[in-house]
């Protein structure tokens, strides 16, 4: 089953446009649903937010899963000088956003930008003693808007309060086949599903067994999947997988995940992945993931569920950072998934 490397990468591109920070998911759920129409699916909303499409065939359910909501930010309060005091939502730490630009989100449907800065914000005019303090959300970062404001009354007239989501901007790029943009986590793994629900719905081939996609929307705070389809057996999390320097996992390949922080996946599920990219001859790895990593797969099996889950993904750097993969990684990515669904 051939990857269409152009749509995935203009469906990625299409996902980035709408800001989803973990909460605000309205608009890309919205979304989505429009692309998965256009393939030619039907889904189902549920109610606190998320996307499922029954993608045909009969007994035996697997649920295969990648998550629409982004790490980012909320306003905590408003400074006295105008600028905006954040909190983090998701795992965004300050290091790895210090300087990006950012669009905040007003509750009334409003949109101003802005960037996030150290404070004092310029090296030339900043104590030696000050120059190498990590940068910190509650001491020393704070949002600039790009507004004449000077204080907490000039912003509220704005639309601002506390409690507003805050976006940064993917700043998405490619190079020599390397993607580099934020939220590859996990914006990349959903356009790596719709492109197997497009290619699946054009080919016609049958399903061996009753199978649905899942847009979850709350990955990044731990509870994107406590509801499944009535009688699901499997559960399969598309979603990144870090590389670092004990990791095995490579951006041009995928990474079958053993273990993640919490606990191993379900060791005869993941051996059937293993087997699926031998037997393909898939460039695949195999990856264990601590101390600081789950998927939603780890989600459905707190929630009570009796359920066999595993996980694939792309081999990624700079997680939870201005991220970086391969098309090479998206595409072994998609072979995998096919080839499991088709077994």
């Amino acid at each position: 089953m051939e990857f269409d490397e152009k749509y995935c990468i203009e469906s990625f591109q299409r996902l980035l446009k709408v800001d989803s920070t973990t909460g605000q998911y309205e608009e890309i759920q919205k979304l989505i649903c429009e692309m998965i129409a256009e393939i030619g699916y039907s889904c189902e909303v549920t109610h606190k937010g998320g996307v499922i499409v029954d993608l045909g065939g009969e007994g035996n359910p697997l649920v295969v899963s990648a998550h629409l909501d982004d790490i980012g930010l909320m306003v905590r309060h408003i400074n006295a000088d105008g600028t905006l005091n954040v909190c983090s939502v998701g795992g965004l730490y300050p290091l790895y956003c210090v300087t990006e630009n950012v669009n905040v989100h007003t509750r009334d449907g409003k949109v101003y930008t802005g960037a996030i800065c150290r404070i004092p914000n310029s090296l030339h005019v900043t104590e030696e003693e000050l120059r190498d303090v990590l940068p910190d959300f509650r001491k020393n970062v704070c949002v600039v808007l790009d507004n004449d404001v000077h204080d907490p009354e000039e912003v509220r007239k704005l639309g601002i309060e506390t409690g507003d989501f805050i976006g940064l901007e993917p700043r998405f790029m490619m190079s020599n086949g390397y993607l580099k943009s934020r939220f590859v986590d996990d914006k990349a793994c959903v356009a790596v599903l719709l492109g197997a629900m497009k290619q699946l719905k054009e080919s016609g081939k049958k399903l061996n067994r009753k199978i649905y996609a899942y847009f979850a929307m709350y990955e990044e705070i731990g509870h994107g999947t406590t509801f499944l389809p009535e009688g699901t057996k499997d559960f399969l999390a598309l979603d990144i997988a870090p590389i670092g320097p004990e990791q095995n996992s490579d951006e041009r390949k995928v990474s079958i995940f053993a273990k993640d922080s919490r606990f191993p996946y379900h060791d005869v599920m993941t051996n059937e992945l293993r087997e699926c990219a031998i037997s393909a001859k898939i460039d695949y790895v195999m990856d264990v993931f601590t101390p600081h990593y789950g998927t939603d797969g780890d989600a459905t099996v707190l929630a009570g569920y009796d359920i066999r889950h595993a996980a694939i993904g792309p081999g990624t750097a700079n997680s939870h950072g201005y991220e970086r993969t391969h098309v090479d990684g998206l595409k072994n990515t998609y072979l995998l998934l096919m080839e499991y669904m088709l077994r």
